[in-house]
């Protein structure tokens, strides 16, 4: 996965997607590391159309013909925001990976990744979420790891947030927006 390389896309901008299964962090990490580098943060399961949210909320697992029109809702949104951009997104399959890279952006990918047991124990613990813990064993199924073709990084989620954005931004070779002088 080589988060050197610099394509060149049509807007200047770039999209980190902060990827995973559920209870990975996806939305806490990326809310801290949006604050970081001062980009625009974007909550990708706030795109979801009502019937997604009503079928994961019954444990039913999305198809990949449920979860097109909410991978090209987060494009459109990708396309229409300015500048830089933190996106949370679960992106379990390289497909679902190919439809996020026609945005118009340097679409780079931040996997959050844990043992089950450390997941499990983290979605068991939500309360305000609409993903049944029941779920978790599907995405698990599904997940297709990044490949050495695709721009992004695995960061392991073990340790605090803090530490899991340090290590991602370490990772993908980004510097924070404003550093604490000394």
């Amino acid at each position: 996965m080589d988060s050197t390389a610099e394509p060149q896309t049509r807007s200047g901008k770039t999209a980190i997607v902060v990827m995973g299964v559920a209870g990975s962090g996806k939305s806490t990490v990326a809310d801290l590391f949006a604050q970081q580098l001062g980009w625009t943060r974007i909550e990708g399961d706030d795109l979801h159309p009502p019937e997604n949210v009503v079928k994961m909320a019954a444990g039913t697992p999305l198809t990949d013909a449920d979860r097109k029109p909410w991978l090209l809702l987060i494009c459109e949104r990708i396309n229409q925001t300015e500048g830089n951009q933190v996106i949370t997104c679960s992106a379990l399959r390289r497909g679902y990976r190919d439809i996020l890279r026609t945005a118009e952006a340097r679409v780079r990918f931040l996997h959050l990744s844990g043992s089950t047991e450390l997941l499990a124990s983290r979605i068991g613990g939500r309360t305000d979420h609409f993903m049944p813990p029941s779920l978790l064993t599907s995405q698990l199924d599904a997940l297709e790891p990044l490949t050495a073709d695709e721009d992004g990084v695995v960061v392991d989620v073990q340790g605090t947030p803090a530490e899991i954005v340090a290590r991602a931004l370490q990772a993908l070779d980004l510097a924070i927006a404003n550093p604490a002088q000394d």
